[in-house]
């Protein structure tokens, strides 16, 4: 993963555990559960978007990289393998 990737990665993680520490303060003060589920769907979609990120920068670089190694099949089926899962 290239530098500038991994950094933007290691922040939109970083904003992910701010919000669960948030969410898990929400729950300890009996807030509103609607509030909660609002967060929670907020984090979902942090991560969702940050799991893209690495997917991206593995196909564009891991991938490419086994292909001109002539072992690119192996790599496909991870990418399968992770787009079976992410579509459940």
């Amino acid at each position: 993963m290239l530098q500038e990737d991994k950094v933007q990665v290691l922040n939109l993680l970083k904003t992910a555990r701010g919000q669960v520490d948030g969410i898990i303060r929400m729950v300890e003060d009996d807030r509103y559960c609607v509030d909660i589920s609002k967060q929670i769907l907020s984090v979902q979609a942090l991560l969702k978007k940050t799991n893209l990120k690495v997917i991206d920068q593995h196909i564009r670089h891991c991938v490419q990289e086994a292909f001109s190694k002539g072992n690119g099949e192996e790599k496909i089926d991870e990418v399968i393998n992770l787009i079976d899962k992410y579509a459940k």
